[in-house]
């Protein structure tokens, strides 16, 4: 029985806190249920600090600096919007060792209203220098991916969804997926928007890659399979955070693009994922029709 990502979460970081004894896990009243065994098992490694979560961000990069690797968990928004100048400060600019792993993603809690949505925080991450960004499709991914990037000497920020991709694929740190090849158009599946790329593009002669990591971007193998200059750019939060990467790699050449993603606009919806899916034009059949107009049909 496949499992969800916070609960993967759990997991990955029980097999790295009995492998490495300089993991410590900071949590925000968020997952402390959850983490009960493992705080019983290392008491002073596992961590509840309360609702302080730019304080606990200063704590993180304390801990990475006496050579700890600390892991901070909370909601998306708490992490990189009401933590942002201490991602800033205390990682970004001394480029120190640390992870922050977030659940919520753009719309996961729509029903908590505002201040638990979070579809700006990869663009706004993304402006931090030294900022690595992971997004993975399904929980094995997850992973894969949080045990090899949680200690290459960089602050990384890893988004979990509620929402995950049914099947599994080879991912790797820091490279893109290719899916597949095709002569008609390039497309770009961001983390779970994978299988509605799929199922969109099934009969289609396109390119497939998927992107599980944002920063640092991968732009050799998207300049190595795109079969022309038409790009369809699928991302789970606000529309065009990996706009300025794709232009760059193809620096000097005209390119056409079309986006399915969040509309920059508040989330006023309290709705279900899919209800809010179908709001944000973000469905199968959305992004079927944007990939039709990009390649003519």
């Amino acid at each position: 029985m496949s499992i969800g990502m916070r609960q993967q979460f759990v997991k990955t970081m029980t097999d790295l806190a009995h492998q490495n004894e300089n993991v410590v896990v900071l949590l925000n009243d968020i997952g402390v249920w959850a983490f009960r065994h493992l705080k019983a098992d290392y008491p002073n490694r596992v961590h509840n600090l309360g609702i302080m979560e730019q304080a606990s961000i200063g704590i993180a990069a304390g801990f990475s600096m006496t050579g700890y690797i600390p892991f901070f968990h909370t909601i998306a928004p708490f992490i990189a919007e009401r933590g942002y100048e201490q991602l800033k400060d205390d990682f970004g600019y001394q480029n120190i060792n640390g992870n922050f792993v977030s659940v919520g993603a753009s719309f996961d809690y729509s029903k908590m209203g505002m201040t638990h949505n979070c579809p700006a925080e990869i663009g706004a991450l993304m402006q931090i220098p030294n900022m690595q960004i992971v997004l993975p499709g399904t929980a094995l991914e997850e992973d894969i991916l949080i045990k090899s990037a949680y200690d290459n000497g960089s602050p990384t920020y890893f988004r979990l969804s509620e929402k995950s991709n049914s099947a599994e694929h080879e991912v790797e740190f820091g490279k893109a997926t290719v899916i597949r090849k095709g002569s008609l158009a390039t497309v770009i599946a961001v983390g779970n928007t994978l299988d509605s790329v799929l199922q969109a593009a099934q009969d289609k002669d396109v390119t497939i890659l998927y992107y599980t990591t944002l920063r640092p971007f991968d732009a050799e193998t998207l300049r190595e399979n795109a079969p022309n200059e038409k790009i369809l750019l699928c991302e789970p939060y606000y529309s065009g955070a990996l706009l300025y990467d794709i232009v760059q790699t193809f620096s000097g050449k005209c390119l056409q693009i079309e986006f399915v993603g969040m509309a920059h606009e508040i989330v006023h919806t309290y709705g279900t994922y899919e209800e809010n899916l179908r709001y944000f034009q973000m469905t199968t059949e959305a992004t079927a029709e944007k990939l039709n107009r990009l390649i003519g049909e």
